[in-house]
């Protein structure tokens, strides 16, 4: 794995990728707070000043090395739209894997823009930090967020029961594998 300390930010066709910062808490705790997100990620609290904590405390971290997760805003960029959020973490336990999120804002659904930015996301971890393995987890209830991940070439390799205060949810882990070097 190689750390990419200069990151400055991605771009596709459509979209930017670069570091979240402070000023965007509002706004993606707006969408990550929404009920039908809410349901289906990970953080345990979403609102505002919780959501600014944790976007603080990802700035000192740098895309490839080890300790925690590097959140990536994504705004359009014909007008600068946040329409969601994405990030990676390199394994903690398995050398060369890079593990991938996402959450899009309703608004910004069924437009592409996830599988845009994940596939931009992927490949930066093959190209630049180079990992051997891009993973992710999705509920699997989550149908659009399963079908994201293969759209940008994941494979469901796992199916799993989580348990959380007395529930039971289903979970997959996604993964792709870097393709060979041709030489």
């Amino acid at each position: 794995m190689q750390a990419d300390r200069g990151f400055e930010e991605l771009r596709t066709s459509r979209l930017r990728l670069r570091r979240s910062e402070p000023r965007d808490a509002e706004r993606i705790s707006a969408y990550r707070s929404d009920p039908e997100v809410r349901a289906h990620q990970g953080w345990e609290r979403t609102d505002p000043d919780h959501v600014r904590g944790e976007i603080q405390e990802m700035l000192d971290r740098v895309p490839g090395q080890r300790g925690g997760w590097v959140q990536f805003t994504v705004e359009t960029v014909e007008d600068e739209q946040l329409v969601g959020d994405v990030g990676l973490r390199v394994a903690e336990d398995e050398p060369g894997v890079v593990m991938v999120g996402y959450t899009m804002a309703p608004a910004a659904q069924g437009k592409g823009y996830a599988t845009e930015a994940v596939g931009a996301l992927v490949e930066y971890a093959f190209e630049t930090l180079d990992a051997e393995v891009a993973r992710a987890y999705a509920d699997a209830a989550n149908a659009p967020s399963v079908r994201v991940g293969e759209k940008v070439g994941l494979v469901v390799v796992e199916r799993f029961d989580g348990h959380d205060e007395g529930v039971t949810w289903h979970g997959v882990r996604m993964e792709r594998r870097r393709a060979p070097d041709p030489r």
